[in-house]
């Protein structure tokens, strides 16, 4: 298709033209709801924010619009809001803004609010987002995760993350190269961050980590930039209770500074960036590793002074090992002339002891001679060189012999 050059304009010209054709299509202000999925004060007073619409599933998004509330009307709007509903313009809010359609040459489509209706309360957002942490909470799940105690070293991390993201390459690179010169094994098991397939891909991810679950100190969930209303694809029932009840401590670092998902609320530990998730582990991992160095300078002064001790103990007991020996010597020489002199004492006593019954013996056996028997009148027969001690011992006709003191007599029996 060939375009002659006269027909060619500027792209200034061409912004002119629609900023003039949406100031006639729309000459008066216009009241438009929608969720506010981003919002900011900025410089000079003024509130910047994004007004979202989402399809019948309230999931998707389908229309999008820059908004800015200028100062002049922002300061009387907010106060209003507030007295009205408690809360602050906010992400995840329902809200009705009054508005002027415009389109700025250098700046582009923007609404411009005038006013807000404040019976517009909380949105679609924040509403599912309560409701999820009610049932969690109905489920007596939503701090099971929170209360896991940490490892004592966390050293083994399994990241969950787009492998494109930039906040997975700058959550590695603060790892490794950190200052402590603390070694970290970090594994990767991609998901997909943004979008409908957000549940389904972490999920899945979820269960790979399950599946090896041993080989793991934390689990990381992370994602770098990205939209504040993109932060919706987190709020996902069967996703906040897989991590709820996951049994291994689970960090997330998926917000903003000034937003927080279901994940953040039943997450062991919830940082809003991935840089904050690696600041964490490494000041974590650096006061184990202080606690260690302690240890283990603890043990090696408790060493050195057992040694030291020891060595004393040692070197006095070499000192005094000759005279303990010399002063056992003369105790176990002393014993023996104890033992030597009492053995003597007693052989002597045993010695007199026997004699003294030998003597008496010998008196006894005196004492029963048959000669001192027969020297004071008593005399012995006998029978064939028996002595008769019964007259039934001797027949007539035999031959006795009767001893007598000086001499025998010699009879026959009748």
């Amino acid at each position: 298709m060939n375009y002659e050059l006269k027909n060619a304009v500027s792209l200034y010209e061409l912004n002119n033209l629609v900023s003039q054709f949406v100031e006639q299509a729309f000459p008066d202000e216009v009241w438009v709801t929608g969720e506010l999925a981003e919002g900011r004060p900025g410089s000079g007073g003024h509130f910047y924010g994004e007004l979202v619409q989402k399809d019948s599933r309230g999931v998707n998004i389908i229309a999008k619009a820059r908004i800015n509330i200028w100062a002049r009307n922002y300061n009387m709007l907010r106060v209003r809001f507030m007295r009205e509903t408690g809360q602050e313009l906010r992400a995840g809010l329902k809200v009705q803004f009054l508005v002027r359609v415009t389109f700025h040459e250098q700046y582009g489509y923007s609404l411009n609010v005038l006013d807000v209706d404040s019976s517009y309360t909380l949105g679609d957002m924040a509403r599912r987002r309560q409701e999820i942490i009610r049932q969690l909470e109905n489920d007596g799940i939503i701090d099971d995760n929170r209360s896991l105690p940490l490892p004592f070293l966390m050293k083994r991390i399994a990241v969950i993350s787009s492998d494109k993201a930039a906040g997975y390459g700058d959550f590695c690179d603060q790892l490794l190269h950190n200052e402590y010169g603390l070694y970290f094994h970090v594994k990767l098991f991609p998901a997909i961050m943004q979008g409908s397939r957000v549940e389904e891909t972490v999920l899945s991810a979820l269960e790979a980590v399950m599946a090896e679950e041993d080989k793991w100190d934390v689990v990381v969930i992370i994602r770098g930039g990205g939209a504040v209303s993109d932060l919706s694809d987190f709020d996902s029932y069967p996703l906040a209770a897989a991590i709820a009840q996951f049994p291994i401590p689970v960090f997330t670092g998926i917000g903003h500074e000034r937003d927080e998902t279901v994940l953040d609320r039943v997450a062991n530990k919830s940082l809003k960036t991935p840089t904050a998730v690696a600041a964490f582990v490494l000041d974590y991992q650096s006061d184990r590793l202080s606690e260690l160095q302690e240890l283990q300078q603890r043990i090696s002064q408790s060493v050195r002074f057992r040694l030291e001790r020891e060595h004393l103990r040692l070197e006095h007991i070499a000192k005094t090992l000759p005279l303990s020996f010399a002063r056992v010597r003369e105790r176990q020489e002393y014993r023996l002339k104890q033992l030597e002199d009492g053995i003597r004492v007693a052989l002597s006593r045993r010695i007199e002891r026997e004699r003294h019954t030998l003597d008496l013996l010998e008196q006894r056996a005196k004492s029963l001679d048959p000669s001192l028997l027969l020297q004071r009148g008593y005399s012995m027969t006998l029978s064939n060189g028996r002595i008769v001690t019964d007259p039934s011992m001797v027949g007539v006709g035999d031959r006795i012999v009767t001893r007598l003191a000086k001499g025998e007599i010699e009879s026959t029996v009748v």
